[in-house]
C-alpha cells in the first residue's frame, strides 16, 4: 500500500466535521509502517488549521505511560501540537458533544521560558528553559473509531489530541521531585487512575527533553512561552458524561475536568 497523505487528512477532517469516527487508516490509507507519512498527514492538518487562524500554543508528548503503550500496543512515543482553542479554564463545563470518544489522563504541563532550538537536549536544558510548571488533565480524543488505533492512526490524528485544561497555581521546577511526584485522577471523589512521575518516560523531563530534541530535527523547535504537555502519569480514563474529574498531583496541586451530560 502506498501512503495517500491527501486522503487520510481528507478522512480526519470529515470525522471532525461530521462528529463520525471512522476506520483506521491502516486499513486502506497508511502503510502500518510508514510514521514518516502519518507526520506528513499530521503537518498537512496543522498547516490547514494555522491558515483557518487557530493559533498554535505548544506540543504534546503522547504514549508515554507503559500502561497506555501496553492498552494499544504501541512502543514509542509520539508528539502533537496544541493549539489555544483546545484549553479550557480549570473547572469550566465541556461540551461533551463537542467530542467524539474522550479520555481524561493526568499530566505535567511545562511552561517554558526559554527556546529549545537544538537536536541534543539534556535534562539540564530542560530545567533551565522551563519557567513553570502546571498540574493538568489531557482530554485525548480519538477520529478513530473504538479508539482501534496504531501508531500511524494516533500521529495522523494530531497524536489523538482534543482538550486539555491546567491548574493555575505556577511551581518551579527545582520545587517538585517529578520522578516520584504521585498523581491520582478522581471522579466523585473515588480513585479512577493512579500513577507518578516515573511512569512517564521514567521522569516528565525525559519526555520534554525528547519531544525538545525531535521537534528540532524537523525544523519546528520548542520556543519560549510554549506549553508543553509531558505525557501520561498513569492510565487513561474513559469519559462519563456529566461528570468531573480532579487530578491531584504532588508538589504541583489540583486541576478539574467537567463534562456535560450531552454526548454519548
Amino acid at each position: 500500500m502506498n501512503a495517500d497523505i491527501d486522503g487520510a487528512g481528507a478522512a480526519l477532517r470529515e470525522a471532525y466535521a461530521t462528529g463520525i469516527a471512522r476506520r483506521p487508516l491502516r486499513d486502506d490509507l497508511l502503510p502500518a509502517a510508514d510514521v514518516a507519512a502519518a507526520y506528513a498527514v499530521q503537518q498537512a492538518q496543522v498547516s490547514t488549521w494555522l491558515a483557518e487562524g487557530r493559533r498554535l500554543v505548544g506540543a504534546k508528548v503522547g504514549l508515554t505511560s507503559r500502561a497506555v503503550q501496553e492498552s494499544f500496543g504501541v512502543f514509542q512515543p509520539d508528539f502533537g501540537v496544541l493549539f489555544a482553542d483546545m484549553a479550557v479554564p480549570d473547572g469550566a463545563e465541556i461540551d461533551r458533544g463537542s467530542l467524539l470518544q474522550p479520555r481524561v489522563e493526568a499530566e505535567v504541563a511545562f511552561v517554558l521560558g526559554r527556546d529549545l532550538p537544538d537536536e541534543q537536549v539534556t535534562v539540564a536544558d530542560v530545567v533551565r528553559a522551563t519557567d513553570h510548571l502546571l498540574p493538568a488533565i489531557e482530554i485525548v480524543d480519538s477520529r478513530i473509531a473504538g479508539w482501534d488505533i496504531s501508531i500511524v492512526d494516533t500521529v495522523a490524528d494530531n497524536a489523538s489530541s482534543g482538550r486539555y485544561v491546567l491548574g493555575t497555581t505556577p511551581r518551579r521546577v527545582h520545587d517538585v521531585d517529578l520522578r516520584l511526584c504521585g498523581a491520582v485522577l478522581e471522579q466523585a471523589g473515588e480513585p479512577v487512575s493512579v500513577g507518578a512521575g516515573a511512569a512517564c518516560l521514567g521522569n516528565p523531563l525525559h519526555a520534554v527533553a525528547w519531544l525538545a530534541g525531535t521537534l528540532a530535527a524537523n525544523g519546528r523547535p520548542l520556543r519560549a512561552g510554549d506549553t508543553v504537555l509531558s505525557g501520561a502519569l498513569g492510565p487513561m480514563v474513559t469519559v462519563t458524561p456529566g461528570a468531573a474529574y480532579e487530578a491531584r498531583i504532588s508538589g504541583l496541586g489540583s486541576v478539574r475536568a467537567c463534562f456535560s451530560k450531552g454526548g454519548a
